[in-house]
């Protein structure tokens, strides 16, 4: 009788009109409305349908897209850990790191954690691109997706150096000197460009606030935005790029 009357339940809510503006696409039983169900949700829309077997060998990605993603989910998780320990404020930055040294339970291991799954994603990064380009992935169809790439390159090395200032230490203070002044000897835009990343001619408190927002807000937001668009594209575009696929492709232009 409970069953019975939990199923009526759940009946007479999908009847409403809130079940409906909810789930628009009715129940999956279908390929056809499984396909749907997938191309309509905003958290479904990344996963493949259909997946070819030879993208699911090793050599055909070596799971780098995977790796790099989950580097940055350990970014993220260790980031807001550490957050919670950090002062953008001179000096109590610099006080900051070493009270996660020396203070802070686990501080060493978790500052240690984001440090170096930065290096080893922007490592990871670059090896991506480069297997990426090896296969064709940058020829159409999958040419914007490729430029989505790119733009992941630029934020995850922007990442790395926003961070570098926020230990506040000798090095961090020097290292972000030389690279803002590298920065000011671009024509027509450098000086703007540093003035606007320093808050300022120097490198002091309104830098470093200005590069923790840019590391823990600004770019991490875009990253996430990029990484969406980039999962997206991969399934609009036909899959991962298997490089086999072009020489049939290939083949069958000349035939």
């Amino acid at each position: 009788m409970a069953t019975s009357s939990l199923a009526q339940a759940f009946g007479r809510l999908r009847a409403t009109q809130v079940w409906k503006s909810i789930f628009r696409r009715g129940p999956a039983r279908t390929n056809r409305t499984r396909s749907l169900a997938v191309f309509g949700n905003l958290f479904l829309h990344a996963l493949p349908v259909k997946v070819r077997d030879k993208s699911l060998r090793v050599r055909a990605t070596y799971y780098l897209g995977s790796i790099t993603f989950f580097l940055f989910v350990v970014l993220v998780i260790t980031g807001i850990l550490l957050m919670l320990y950090y002062h953008p404020a001179v000096p109590q930055a610099y006080r900051d790191m070493k009270d996660l040294g020396f203070v802070v339970s686990n501080g060493v291991f978790l500052r240690n954690l984001h440090r170096l799954a930065a290096q080893a994603m922007v490592v990871a990064v670059f090896w991506h691109m480069f297997h990426v380009f090896y296969r064709g992935g940058y020829r159409p169809p999958r040419e914007f997706n490729w430029v989505v790439g790119v733009g992941l390159l630029l934020v995850t090395l922007f990442l790395s150096y926003t961070g570098y200032l926020l230990p506040w230490d000798q090095l961090a203070f020097w290292a972000i000197t030389v690279g803002t002044n590298i920065i000011s000897a671009m024509p027509i835009l450098g000086r703007p460009v540093r003035f606007m990343l320093l808050g300022g001619n120097l490198v002091g408190e309104n830098a470093l606030l200005r590069f923790y927002v840019l590391h823990c807000v600004i770019l991490p937001l875009i990253a996430i935005v990029l990484v969406g668009v980039h999962f997206w594209r991969i399934q609009k575009d036909g899959g991962l790029t298997v490089k086999e696929t072009f020489q049939e492709e290939n083949g069958r232009k000349e035939e």
